[in-house]
């Protein structure tokens, strides 16, 4: 049997228990250190999964032993973090973004390769057996021209916004809003599957400071974006104050596929032009949802040398993703604090 590899987490939210339990079906790895700025949630969530060890910061955790981290943190410190895990020899596996600034990001990627150490983005729609059966599906529905990809999703945070309250994700101080959160899996999805477009332009609308002074930044809470190609317009949508229920569609002369989630790709399904529909993905766990990640993780980091086209394919992807979606900020007119 293969020794499993030791790994903390940074985070105690509910993608960070998801992730824990993907890893935990891979059979690869062993949870051995939360960190958490509250003691209490790490100690308790290191003994829902058997962790021994539990920290406050993350220089803590970067002394320990753990060979990997996962880094669920608030989305302005992924990039120190990572930074700091990547110089003590830590393997790292971050939450999107990894970074709001391209440089940053490609600093992270030269740092990583110079100390061979595996940097990745955890997108779970990348290392799903439904990314192959999607690209699959493409070459079934003939000339495509037009598509439209979704992920409109109502946060459970919003009526805490509503409320007068300040939650983090509608905040830009932490480098996030729709766009980041959200419209980065469709972002992912058009340049996975189409290519760089040859232009875009993004909207976005904005909700005003809450519990926040009203001068601060304001938040993207919904917002869109037309991908422009020699051959095709690919529409992008995405809100965190409303609930999608149509999904997203690829539309070609021969059929059409539609996808329930988009940063999930479940509930797929081939549409032919007379109406016969053929599902191709229905419904999978979170847990499993989240194995694809923790596996390919392992494999980049135990294989190198025969992962290294997939994992360099998926390090030259999120740096053309960071970059596209700084394209869309700026073009949506999409401020953080640390913008120049």
């Amino acid at each position: 049997m293969e020794q499993k590899y030791r790994y903390g987490v940074i985070g105690t939210g509910w993608i960070t228990e998801a992730y824990i339990q993907g890893a935990a079906l891979t059979g690869q790895w062993e949870l051995s250190a939360v960190c958490s700025r509250n003691a209490g949630r790490g100690r308790a969530l290191a003994d829902k999964y058997g962790a021994r060890t539990v920290v406050t910061t993350p220089e803590e955790l970067a002394r320990t032993d753990v060979e990997a981290v996962y880094v669920a943190s608030p989305n302005a410190l992924h990039t120190a973090q990572s930074r700091l895990l990547l110089e003590q020899g830590k393997h790292v596996i971050c939450e999107k973004p990894l970074s709001a600034e391209p440089e940053e990001l490609d600093a992270l990627n030269d740092l990583a390769r110079k100390k061979r150490l595996v940097y990745l983005e955890a997108i779970m729609m990348l290392h799903l057996p439904a990314r192959a059966v999607l690209h699959r599906a493409l070459s079934r529905i003939g000339r495509i021209h037009t598509a439209r990809l979704d992920f409109s999703q109502l946060s459970s945070k919003y009526p805490l916004y509503l409320a007068g309250k300040n939650p983090n994700i509608f905040n830009p101080e932490f480098a996030t809003g729709c766009l980041m959160d959200l419209g980065i899996y469709c972002v992912y999805a058009a340049l996975d599957l189409f290519g760089l477009p040859d232009s875009l332009e993004a909207s976005a609308g904005f909700l005003p400071p809450r519990g926040r002074p009203a001068s601060s930044l304001p938040a993207d809470g919904w917002g869109s974006a037309l991908f422009r190609y020699p051959d095709k317009l690919v529409t992008l949508t995405y809100s965190k104050t409303g609930q999608s229920r149509r999904g997203s569609e690829i539309i070609g002369d021969e059929g059409t596929l539609v996808i329930d989630s988009i940063s999930q790709l479940t509930g797929m399904r081939l549409i032919t032009p007379d109406g016969m529909a053929e599902e191709l993905v229905g419904e999978v766990s979170k847990a499993e949802l989240m194995s694809g990640e923790a596996r390919d993780f392992v494999r980049y980091i135990r294989e190198p040398e025969h992962t290294r086209a997939a994992y360099d394919g998926d390090t030259r992807l999120a740096s053309q993703v960071c970059r596209i979606l700084r394209q869309m900020r700026q073009s949506a007119g999409i401020r953080f604090p640390a913008d120049k």
